[in-house]
C-alpha cells in the first residue's frame, strides 16, 4: 500500500499551466473532466487458438476490433511498437535482447522521450502509472539496472526483466523491492492489482490519469494462483487442420520441425495450453477489482479501457510445439477490446487495425495534435465512434529480426550453431536467418499475406487467407506474377516508410499506383523481381 500522506504530497501537481493547453486543446465541455485511459496489456495471449476463453467480461459492454495485429510477433518489439506508435524499423528494436536494442541505452536516448505516456505527462499534464513487464531486458546491468525510470511516468513499478509469477524483483520509482513465493502478497497479478487500486485510491483528483497494467499471464513459466491451479482439468490444445502437421512448402525453419510430433511434446503443449488458461483467471479477478474501484469512484463513464497482448502464440501448429515469432496469424493477432465515452457497445469492427494505433489512439483521446508526433500508426476514435466514411488502410507491415545462438543450443548440441530456443525435443523455434518481412492485406477483395525472408534462399511465403485460413498452402510460385511484382515493390516501400508514408494506399486500393520501373530503383530497401518460376 502507498502511505496515504506521502501519495497525496506527490500527486499535489500545480495547476495545468496555459502551454499545457495549448498542445492538447480540449473542448470547453470536456475541459472540467478530460478522460482517463486504462491499458491492459498481457504476455502471450492469442485470439485464434482459444486463447480469449477466459475473456474480460468484466470490462463489459465493449467494442471489438477483431483484425488488430502486431508488426512483429515477439514481446519486445511488439511493445515498443505500442509504446512508440512505430515500426520496428523505426524503433529499432528488432528482438529480446540488448543488442536487439530492448531497454538499451540507445532505446533509452532515441526513443524513451518520445513515446506517447511521455507527451501524455509532459503535454497534456496527465497522472502515469505503470506496473508490470515494460521490457524484457528492462532493469539489466548494463543499461541502468532498475534504477532507470523512462521519461513520462509519474509513478513507477515495472518488473525486471522477463515475466515471472514469484520470485522476482520490482523498480519502485526505481528503487529495487524483491519478493518472495507467498501467494497472499507476492503473486504478481495479484500485485499489479493491488497497486492499481491504491493508485486510484490515492491519485490527484484535478488531473487526468492513465494506467498501464502489463501482466505476466499467459506467459511461461505458466504458474497460476493456487485457487485456480486444478481449473480446465479437461482442457488440451485445439486440433485445428495446421496442428502437427509439417510445413512442407514453408521455410526451412518450419520444415525442420518433427512431424509427427512425439506423445511427451504433445503433452507438454496440452499441459502449457491449460496453465496459460489457468493463469488468465487471475487477470479476470484484477480487472473485475479495477471496475469496480473506477465505478465505486464515478470515474467508469470516464474512462476508456484498453485490452491486447504483445503477440500471439501457437501450440503444436506445423509441429512447433510452443512459442511465437512467426508470420502466421496465431503469432500475429491479438485480441483488442475497448470500452468508452461515445463508444458503441457490443459492436464488432473488422478493419485491419495494429499496435502501432495505440499510442495515437490514445494521445487523441487526450487531445493532443497527432501531427506534432513521428508515429505511423492512426487514431482508432473515428472507427470506435462508428464515424462514417473513414478512409483506412488495407495492408500494415509485419518484421521480424531472428535470434540465435553463436554456437550451439546447449540443450541440442548436434544442431551447431544459429538456432536457439530448441525445446522440447530439439525443435528450434528461432535462427539468426529467421528474418522476414511481411505485407498484411485485408481488403474488401483480398484477405493475402506476402512475406519474404532474408536469407540465402530468398525464401518467399503468400498466403490467400479467404481459400486458406490456416495458411496451410504457400501459393508463392502460382500466384499471378503481377500481383507478386506489386506486393514486392510496396514490402519495400513499407520497410522504408516513416510517419504519413507509412499509411499511403495499399496494392488493392483504388489510390494506389504502380510503376513498374521503380522495381529497379534505388530506393531505400533493395529491389528483387521475383519469378514465380524461381521461387
Amino acid at each position: 500500500m502507498y502511505p496515504a500522506a506521502a501519495v497525496a504530497r506527490r500527486l499535489a501537481l500545480p495547476a495545468l499551466p496555459l502551454l499545457l493547453l495549448l498542445l492538447c486543446p480540449v473542448p470547453a465541455a470536456r475541459q472540467a473532466r478530460r478522460p482517463n485511459v486504462v491499458l491492459i496489456l498481457t504476455d502471450d495471449q492469442d485470439v485464434c487458438l482459444g486463447g480469449m476463453v477466459t475473456a474480460p467480461l468484466q470490462i463489459s459492454p465493449v467494442f471489438i476490433l477483431s483484425s488488430q495485429y502486431v508488426p512483429s510477433a515477439l514481446c519486445c518489439p511488439s511493445r515498443a511498437s505500442i509504446l512508440t506508435g512505430k515500426y520496428p524499423h523505426n524503433h529499432h528494436v528488432v528482438n529480446n535482447t540488448l543488442e536487439g536494442n530492448c531497454s538499451s541505452k540507445s532505446w533509452q536516448k532515441i526513443q524513451e522521450p518520445y513515446t506517447f505516456p511521455a507527451l501524455l505527462k509532459t503535454a497534456c499534464g496527465y497522472q502515469t502509472f505503470f506496473a508490470g513487464k515494460y521490457l524484457n531486458e528492462y532493469g539489466a546491468e548494463d543499461a541502468g539496472g532498475v534504477g532507470h525510470v523512462p521519461p513520462g511516468w509519474s509513478f513507477w513499478y515495472a518488473l525486471e526483466k522477463n515475466s515471472k509469477y514469484y520470485n522476482y524483483t520490482l523498480s519502485v520509482n526505481g528503487k529495487a523491492r524483491r519478493h518472495g513465493e507467498n501467494y497472499s502478497v507476492d503473486y504478481l497479478t495479484d500485485v499489479l492489482a493491488n497497486m492499481s487500486l491504491d493508485f486510484l485510491e490515492y491519485k490527484s483528483n484535478f488531473e487526468p490519469f492513465f494506467m498501464m497494467i502489463s501482466t505476466p499471464a499467459p506467459h511461461s513459466p505458466w504458474t497460476a494462483a493456487p485457487q485456480y491451479a486444478k481449473s480446465f482439468p479437461n482442457v488440451s490444445a485445439p486440433r485445428n487442420s495446421n496442428f502437427n502437421i509439417h510445413g512442407k512448402n514453408k521455410h526451412w525453419l518450419i520444415r525442420q520441425a518433427k512431424t509427427p510430433m512425439t506423445n511427451s511434446s504433445i503433452q507438454f503443449l496440452d499441459d502449457a495450453y491449460r496453465k496459460r488458461w489457468q493463469t488468465l483467471l487471475s487477470v479476470d479477478d484484477l480487472i473485475e477489482k479495477l471496475v469496480k474501484k473506477l465505478e465505486f469512484h464515478g470515474e467508469l463513464d470516464n474512462t476508456y479501457i484498453f485490452y491486447t497482448s504483445d503477440n500471439g502464440f501457437h501450440t503444436g501448429q506445423f509441429s512447433l510445439p510452443i512459442d511465437k515469432r512467426q508470420l502466421y496469424e496465431f503469432d500475429i493477432k491479438v485480441p483488442l477490446l475497448v470500452r468508452g465515452p461515445g463508444i458503441k457497445p457490443n459492436q464488432t469492427n473488422k478493419m485491419l487495425v495494429a499496435n502501432i494505433d495505440l499510442g495515437p489512439t490514445i494521445l487523441d483521446i487526450a487531445g493532443y495534435d497527432l501531427n506534432k508526433t513521428q508515429m505511423d500508426g492512426m487514431s482508432l476514435l473515428p472507427l470506435l465512434r462508428g464515424d462514417k466514411n473513414v478512409t483506412w488502410r488495407s495492408d500494415f507491415l509485419v518484421e521480424y529480426q531472428g535470434e540465435g545462438y553463436n554456437g550451439s543450443d546447449p540443450t541440442c548440441p548436434g544442431l551447431g550453431p544459429g538456432v536457439t530456443h530448441c525445446f522440447p525435443d530439439c525443435v528450434c523455434e528461432d535462427s539468426y536467418n529467421n528474418t522476414y518481412a511481411c505485407v498484411r492485406t485485408l481488403s474488401t477483395s483480398w484477405d493475402l499475406q506476402y512475406c519474404e525472408f532474408d536469407d540465402r534462399e530468398v525464401f518467399v511465403e503468400v498466403y490467400n487467407l479467404t481459400a486458406d485460413p490456416h495458411q496451410i498452402n504457400n501459393i508463392a510460385k502460382t500466384i499471378d506474377q503481377e500481383i507478386l511484382e506489386k506486393m514486392n515493390y510496396r514490402l519495400m516501400m513499407l520497410q522504408s516508410c516513416s510517419g504519413a508514408t507509412c499509411r499511403t494506399p495499399g496494392v488493392f486500393d483504388p489510390g494506389y499506383r504502380f510503376d513498374p520501373r521503380l522495381m529497379f530503383s534505388n530506393h531505400g530497401v533493395r529491389a528483387r523481381r521475383f519469378s514465380a518460376q524461381s521461387l
